[in-house]
């Protein structure tokens, strides 16, 4: 699919709804949304007839590991980099990547050059300097420098804390971290957030309010992920989403076993919004391709599964099949919010301007098709455009 693309009949979310619509789609924006088009007269267009169907933005997946993580187990257990055949089965247009434990033996030049493949091949692709660790890896030798030259770079992430396998930053060292990460933001024109890793350690917010305390950084500064790793973390989540950003994980179906203590996405949604945190304010991402060990209680790793990106889109049709939120709501956390958090020009919405990135799903939700830029990637379920090596 290229050129002039005229999708008829849809009932479009955009992620609110609109209703019925026409949407044309020419130079991989969308140019028109209107309750009737006419097809263009003198050019080539090709007519979907979506009657039946809802036309949703494509996904953006703010922490998928897509140059590979893990490791946590010894080298046999580093997962591999992401293939675009898994974003597209997920209805993922849009990837934030991001180093993990790993900051040693993978480098935020490799990420940067995955960012690029990605987009070399017609998804969209940004990525986080640094890793688990402090002071943080970077490409340039300084993290504000990364985000002023970088243009794939949007933040700092995902930088551990409260895990046993942090660093350990103290108070101080964070506060130098998100210093950097806006300044370089601010040159940059970049989001410039701290994206944290939260552990299962006690009181796991506790380096957050203190770095707001003891500096003039606004909280908004900081961005965690993990806040349903367990009942805890999920129970001071609640406090902490009144005040900032903060992202469910959903690495696994949720027709799939959980792996340790964590929270199924459905469930924290719930406890999110029925404890009053702003829908703005809640993101959802996979931890695609990251490894998810886990530890007996001498804190040594006894398996590990590794994190789908598919996964994203099937606990928010779930959020949505089990009545926790309505599409419209339920599309925020994985398509607007996302890109306004993290400053994404044109992503996130069905508007007149915005990338042509797009969903297709059947009543029931199943995915049937999947539009990058203007080009089509799955049709009636089946990928249509593939990747390098695949």
């Amino acid at each position: 699919m290229s050129g002039l693309i005229l999708i008829r009949n849809a009932d479009v979310y955009a992620p609110e709804a609109l209703g019925r619509k026409d949407v044309l789609i020419a130079g991989g924006k969308i140019q028109a949304i209107a309750s009737s088009l006419e097809e263009p007269v003198g050019v080539e267009c090709r007519i979907i007839d979506a009657d039946g169907m809802k036309l949703m933005p494509g996904l953006i997946d703010g922490h998928v590991h897509i140059a590979g993580a893990g490791g946590d187990g010894g080298p046999a257990t580093r997962t591999p980099e992401v293939q675009l055949k898994q974003l597209v089965r997920g209805g993922i247009t849009t990837v934030i990547g991001c180093l993990g434990t790993d900051g040693i033996t993978r480098s935020v030049g490799s990420l940067v050059m995955k960012a690029k493949a990605i987009r070399a091949q017609g998804l969209s692709a940004y990525v986080y300097t640094g890793s688990y660790q402090v002071p943080a890896p970077t490409l340039t030798g300084e993290v504000s420098s990364d985000l002023a030259y970088i243009e794939e770079i949007v933040g700092v992430g995902e930088t551990a804390v409260a895990d046993r396998r942090s660093s350990s930053p103290t108070v101080e060292e964070l506060i130098k971290l998100a210093k950097a990460t806006l300044v370089g933001g601010l040159l940059g024109g970049k989001a410039g957030v701290v994206h944290l890793h939260m552990g299962d350690s006690d009181n796991p917010f506790a380096l957050i309010y203190e770095a707001v305390e003891k500096s003039d950084l606004p909280i908004t500064r900081f961005y965690p992920t993990h806040v349903n790793r367990n009942s805890q973390i999920l129970k001071d989540a609640v406090e902490l989403g009144k005040l900032t950003a903060i992202d469910i994980t959903a690495a696994v179906d949720p027709m799939e076993p959980l792996w340790g203590k964590e929270i199924r996405p459905v469930e924290a949604m719930r406890q999110l919004v029925d404890g009053g945190v702003p829908l703005d304010n809640i993101t959802m991402t996979s931890d695609g391709c990251g490894s998810l060990p886990e530890f007996d209680e001498n804190g040594h790793i006894i398996g590990a599964k590794i994190g789908e990106p598919s996964a994203l889109y099937a606990n928010m049709a779930d959020i949505v099949r089990q009545d926790v939120l309505p599409l419209e709501k339920a599309l925020k956390t994985v398509t607007e919010n996302p890109a306004r958090i993290l400053r994404l020009k044109d992503k996130g919405r069905i508007a007149i301007g915005a990338d042509a990135d797009l969903l297709l799903a059947h009543d029931n939700l199943s995915l049937s098709w999947v539009v990058a830029a203007g080009q089509s990637w799955m049709e009636n379920g089946e990928q249509v455009r593939k990747g390098s090596f695949e």
